[in-house]
């Protein structure tokens, strides 16, 4: 198998010491895609587990700029293009899905840690409403914009380079716009914290 983080190419099995003092097991090939078949057919998204595998790309493996376009729940629309030079983080969530309440809080933390740095944050949020989305938010003090992705357009755009395949993953966009890792299930704050400074400093 190929560790190019591409669709079809699953990163191979290996281990990483030291990211931030923190131990990361990388997971092998995954199986067939659930939450992006769930996507194509339109209907009700479903919580599918993550596994809680970490997974990072070396530089030389992450593939190719990603690509995409969607529309925030405030009406903005976005593009890949308008992150360059920049560390993004791309979490996946609805607001029932009882991982994505553990995890938020963590996750709105980073943020604040890290926006005077320049890293972005985007929720992707793949079945609810505005107002359902909005009242997750002042919940849990998410002060980042979450995509509207109900058509699922965001997260089948991703499959073309690292599926999501649970409810949450969270993806870490280096600063070339690549994927440089990710993570199926509960975010670990430390860990999370670990890979966006990997690939803030290129490594």
């Amino acid at each position: 198998m190929s560790s190019q983080p591409q669709a079809h190419r699953g990163p191979r099995r290996r281990i990483i010491l030291g990211l931030g003092g923190a131990m990361i097991a990388l997971a092998g090939c995954a199986s067939q895609d659930g939450l992006a078949e769930q996507a194509k057919a339109g209907d009700d998204k479903n919580y599918i587990a993550g596994d809680g595998s970490v997974n990072e790309y070396p530089p030389e493996s992450r593939g190719s700029r990603v690509s995409l376009e969607g529309q925030l729940f405030n009406g903005e629309k976005v593009s890949a293009q308008d992150w360059a030079g920049k560390v993004v983080v791309l979490n996946f969530w609805y607001a029932a899905c009882a991982p994505c309440r553990v995890e938020a809080p963590d996750l709105a933390a980073l943020h604040i840690e890290f926006k005077d740095k320049g890293v972005l944050f985007y929720g992707v949020n793949v079945r609810d409403d505005a107002a359902t989305s909005e009242a997750f938010e002042r919940t849990f003090n998410v002060q980042y914009p979450s995509f509207d992705d109900s058509d699922g357009g965001v997260l089948l755009a991703m499959t073309e380079y690292v599926p999501p395949r649970a409810v949450p993953t969270t993806l870490v966009l280096d600063t070339e716009g690549r994927v440089s890792a990710r993570i199926l299930g509960v975010s670990q704050k430390g860990t999370l914290k670990a890979l966006i400074t990997s690939a803030a400093t290129g490594s």
